[in-house]
Formats: structure tokens, C-alpha cells, sequence
């Protein structure tokens, strides 16, 4: 099956055609450090995480650019006198990495500031300048949107049904409309946020240090251009016009992710309605915040509740149930072919609900497998399964007991000591001193098993 991704530019579903089959190439707006990442951060970032793993099973090659806005309004407007703007936005910065690397989100192949691209975004105003797409005026230098007739072609907008643009100094704009690209130096703002350019001392503005960045590292066009769906308008719709009225041929799709939403609001800063990463991070297990995460379409607005992760904790204590049962009695595991339905599924504009419901087909059959005694059946679904947890970035079992450290193994240890003398007291038919051992084990957090092949222990919660 032909992968098909939903392009918010075509508004439908496309057949992809990578510019590059054996490259496929990605960019990403990334986070504007001015704070740390909430709930909404973390499931955009997933969100394509997810879509690139499942590009590089199809791909030999992905290249995958995702930036940090590190100048910016808002960036500026948080710092304080005892932690300047860049400081701030590095500390930030790596406050978002630590986020990602949590729950398995992979490092992009570039990571590009903004601040290191300036150059080539002065470029990229000179040439729109030249084409008479943009003006100087007062310091400043605006996009002129008259002069570019498709402008409003991503979110199908006409010009004057529009909001007037409102991210800079409307003193030297020749149209409400217009949006900057480059802003001058203000008196209140830190020496250190400015740099020489032809128009005078000043700064970026927001949108074109996308399109800059993105050429810079991806070439004036490339595969596919992704973002939360907030970033339609007006910066998606900025850097298109911007990057085409260059003459580039920019993204050949455009894919966005759904919202984290609070009660059907969007979760969002200037709204005091978010949940820290970090904090939900330190109450859940990084794996269930993934699986919880990922569970809903990309597309589709997440409302996370409790009720959610705790749904995402119990789909994946039954996965890892059959995972551990399963290795206990057939060795370890190796990935296998995926079944049909999982690459139907994220074949199709990545259906990763349906792709979850294979999964655990796989999982209800290996169990049933395993009942029946039937150990190439069951080996097929370990297979099946480890195959499709590593596709969604799950690691297996196996790699989960290869970190386990000195402290483990002492834990094992005693366990396995106990096991044998509750074994012991059950042949002796010695019941009193039984419960008493399983009583320990359940004080101390470890749930016990009897199976027809001895007693398994497990952590319990």
C-alpha cells in the first residue's frame, strides 16, 4: 500500500512521493524557548517523531530539521536582569531536549537556533527586496502581501477577510496586513538582541527565520513541512508566501498535528491552562505519557485526563505482560515481519489507533498461543509485537533488562532465595509459612505468578 499523508495545503489525502526516495526530507517548527515545554510541546514533537520513525522504516534516509526559536518577542520579554535573553533561552532549551529525550522522542538529524542563521535570513530580505516583494520603511522591513497574489493559499484566506498583522511596529507598514521581516533596534530592548544589517541595527522577525533556516539546511525545496495546527496562521501561511514569492519551491506537502486540549480549550501559556511536562512527567512512567500521547490521531484535538493515562498504563502493562511471558518461555526475542493490518495502518495518513489495535491482536494471540502450548505461534506474535513497539519507539524487553544495574541483580537474588524456600514450604505442604512469604512479597511491592513452568515475579504498579 502507497503511504498517503493528509495535506493541509490540498486539504486531502496525498499518495507520498518523497523529491528523493532514497531522502526523505522533513522540517519542523520547533519551540520558541521563552518557558518550558508543556503537555501540547511534548505531543507535537511525538507526533512527528512517530511520523519519522515510520518514514525511515519505508525510507533508506530521513532528514529531519527541527529549530529553536531562541529571538523572539516573547523570549526578550522573559528574561530578567540576573538571567539575560540568551541565557534564559538556553536554559530553556534544554529544558524542551530533556522533555523529548524522556518519553523516546529521537534527536533530529539538525537542530538549527535561529540566532546562527542570520545571515542567511538577511539574504533571503535582500532577495525579496530585490524582487519587490518587501520594503524598508522607519527601520524595519515588511513583507508587502499585494504584491503576492496567492498569498492565503495554505489556510484558502482572502486578504482583506484577514486579521491585520500585529507582530511589530505598525509605523512604517504600508498595509495592515503586511508582516514583518525584519524589525529595527528599540531603545528598550538589550544591545546584545541586535545585529548590523543594510536596514539598520535590529532583529528577525519570526516567520522568515523558518524559511531561511529551511533552505539552509534542506535546500529551497524538500519533502514535507510540519507543525502544530496553530501554526497555520499566520506563520505557516507567512514563510509560504515569503519562501515562494523567492522562487523556492518550498514544502511539497504540509502536515499538521492536532492540539492538546483543557476541556475542549486549547492548552497554551497565554492561556494558564497547561500542564508542565515536567510535572506530569514526575507523577507517570515516560512510557505511559508516551503511549498516551500517541494513542489518538495526530490529526485529531487530545483531551489528557487521568482516565487517559491510566488506560495507557494498562495497554501497556498487557503488552509488556505477553512480552515478559512470552521471553520466559521461548528465549529472546527479534523483530519480525510487521503484520499486514499495522503497515495498512500507518499507511494511511498514520493510523496509529488502528496500528495500536493490531498490536494487541498480536499480543490476545500469543497469549492464546502460549495457553495452547503452541510455540511457533507465539514466537510469531513476539516477533509481530517487538517488531511494531520499536516502529513506535517502545523499547523491548530485553533492552529494558539489559540496563538493569548492580541493584537489580541483588534484588533478583533475594527474590529468586525466597521463591525457592516458599517453593519448599508448599511441597511440605507447609501453608502458614507460604502465605507468610507471599505476604512479604506483596508488602514490598512484587507480585507472584504460579504457572505450570514455576513461580514469576514482577513489580507490582
Amino acid at each position: 500500500m502507497t503511504l498517503r499523508l493528509y495535506d493541509t495545503r490540498a486539504q486531502a489525502l496525498r499518495d507520498f512521493a518523497p523529491l528523493d526516495p532514497e531522502n526523505v526530507t522533513i522540517y519542523v517548527c520547533g519551540p520558541t524557548v521563552q518557558s518550558g515545554p508543556h503537555i501540547g510541546h511534548v505531543r507535537a514533537a511525538l507526533s512527528f517523531d512517530l511520523l519519522r520513525r515510520w518514514l525511515a522504516h519505508r525510507y533508506p534516509r530521513v532528514t529531519f530539521v527541527r529549530n529553536v526559536t531562541d529571538i523572539d518577542d516573547k523570549v526578550l520579554a522573559n528574561a530578567t536582569p540576573d538571567e539575560p535573553w540568551w541565557a534564559l533561552a538556553y536554559r530553556m532549551e534544554r529544558e524542551f531536549t530533556a522533555a523529548y529525550e524522556a518519553i523516546g522522542i529521537l534527536p533530529p538529524t539538525y537542530e538549527p537556533r535561529a540566532t546562527a542563521s542570520v545571515t542567511q535570513m538577511q539574504e533571503m530580505i535582500a532577495e525579496l527586496i530585490e524582487r519587490g516583494h518587501a520594503y524598508a520603511a522607519a527601520g524595519d522591513v515588511y513583507f508587502d502581501v499585494r504584491s503576492w497574489p496567492e498569498y492565503g493559499a495554505l489556510t484558502r484566506q482572502s486578504l482583506d477577510a484577514m486579521e491585520d498583522a500585529a507582530d511589530a511596529d505598525p509605523r512604517g507598514k504600508r498595509d495592515p496586513h503586511d508582516f514583518a521581516l525584519w524589525k529595527g533596534a528599540k531603545p528598550d530592548e538589550p544591545s546584545s538582541a541586535t545585529w548590523q544589517s543594510p536596514w539598520g541595527e535590529g532583529r528577525p522577525g519570526w516567520h522568515i527565520e523558518c524559511s531561511a533556516m529551511s533552505r539552509r539546511y534542506l535546500g529551497e525545496e524538500f519533502d514535507i513541512h510540519g507543525g502544530g495546527l496553530d501554526l497555520r496562521f499566520p506563520h505557516h501561511e507567512n514563510e509560504l508566501a515569503q519562501s515562494a514569492a523567492a522562487g523556492h519551491g518550498f514544502a511539497e506537502y504540509w502536515v499538521h498535528n492536532g492540539l492538546v486540549t483543557v476541556e475542549g480549550q486549547k492548552m497554551a501559556k497565554s492561556l494558564g491552562n497547561f500542564t508542565l511536562a515536567s510535572d506530569l512527567l514526575d507523577e507517570r512512567p515516560a512510557d505511559v505519557v508516551r503511549y498516551a500521547l500517541a494513542a489518538a490521531h495526530y490529526r485529531s484535538n487530545l483531551d489528557i485526563s487521568d482516565q487517559a493515562l491510566d488506560e495507557a498504563a494498562a495497554a501497556l502493562e498487557r503488552i509488556r505482560g505477553f512480552q515478559d511471558r512470552a521471553l520466559r518461555a521461548l528465549g529472546p526475542a527479534t523483530s519480525g515481519p510487521l503484520p499486514a493490518e499495522f503497515e495498512a495502518a500507518l499507511d494511511d495518513d498514520l493510523g496509529i489507533p488502528q496500528g495500536l489495535a493490531a498490536l494487541h491482536e498480536q499480543v490476545r494471540a500469543g497469549n492464546t498461543a502460549l495457553d495452547a502450548g503452541d510455540d511457533r505461534s507465539a514466537r510469531g506474535a513476539l516477533s509481530a509485537v517487538t517488531g511494531m513497539m520499536d516502529v513506535l519507539g517502545f523499547p523491548g524487553p530485553d533492552a529494558v533488562a539489559a540496563t538493569s544495574g548492580a541493584a537489580d541483580q541483588a534484588l533478583g537474588t533475594l527474590v529468586e532465595h525466597l521463591l525457592a524456600q516458599r517453593a519448599q514450604a508448599r511441597a511440605d505442604k507447609d501453608w502458614g509459612t507460604a502465605d507468610r512469604i507471599r505476604d512479604t512479597f506483596a508488602a514490598a511491592g512484587i507480585a507472584l505468578e504460579d504457572t505450570a513452568d514455576g513461580t514469576h515475579w514482577s513489580i507490582d504498579g
